[in-house]
This record gives C-alpha cells, structure tokens and sequence, in this order.
C-alpha cells in the first residue's frame, strides 16, 4: 500500500493522539481488525455518529477533529448508549461519560480509550478496532 502525504500525517497525528492516552489495560496488544466507516465527508457535522455501536466504537466530530471512541463501558464491559445531550451512558451499571468519552460518573474509573484511525487513499476513514 503506497502512503501519501496526507496519509502518512493523519497516521501521524493519530499515533500522537493516542499516544498520551494508553493505560495499562489498553497496552495489552492483541489483534485488530480493520472496518472501513466510510467516506470522512460522512461525518463532516459536529456530533456522535452511532452507526458502528455494534462494531464496538463510536465516531465523534468535534470542529476539525475526528475521533473513534471505544462504546464498550470501561468498567464491565457493556455496551454503552447515546444520550440526546451527545454523552455516553452504560445501561448495566450506571456509569457515565461526557462527549470525549471521559468518566463523570462511576462505578467506571477509565476514561473511553480512543481508536486508531487512519484516511486510505480512497478518502475512506477505517479504524483499527480491537477483536
């Protein structure tokens, strides 16, 4: 696969991102699987974009940056919701997340752990979840 420029600083900016945000849990390894969401005009509006719930990630737009957040609780592992207000809430045990997938309330104590994500040469935004 040839990198382009543009690639090569998405790829860039994404590994930083996430770089400042891996906790113990979350530096474990393990495979990934590659799921393409898509053109990124998609997602050119602010909000949560909820159609890869089941796929086990969120995409959140907030102004110019694009971000795949984990929709599985950090706490026992359910699958979190929408609420109208654009945070996160888990339907097992109550905990809650605000719109960049930071605890607000418990029982969780880790903040959503951000995916990697990168644009191919198709304009199309895949993001490398954990299986």
């Amino acid at each position: 696969m040839k990198v382009t420029r543009r690639d090569f600083i998405v790829l860039t900016a994404t590994f930083a991102a996430g770089c400042s945000s891996v906790t113990p849990d979350d530096s474990k390894g393990g495979a990934t699987r590659a799921v393409n969401a898509g053109p990124v005009a998609r997602y050119a509006g602010d909000g949560v974009y909820t159609d890869f719930r089941n796929q086990g990630f969120f995409l959140i737009r907030h102004g110019p940056v694009l971000t795949a957040l984990s929709a599985i609780c950090t706490h026992r592992h359910c699958k979190l919701n929408v609420e109208p207000n654009q945070t996160f809430s888990c339907p097992c045990h109550g905990s809650k997340f605000d719109s960049n997938g930071y605890v607000t309330e418990g029982p969780a104590r880790r903040d959503l752990p951000p995916l990697a994500t990168f644009v191919n040469d198709r304009g199309e935004l895949v993001v490398l979840v954990r299986v």
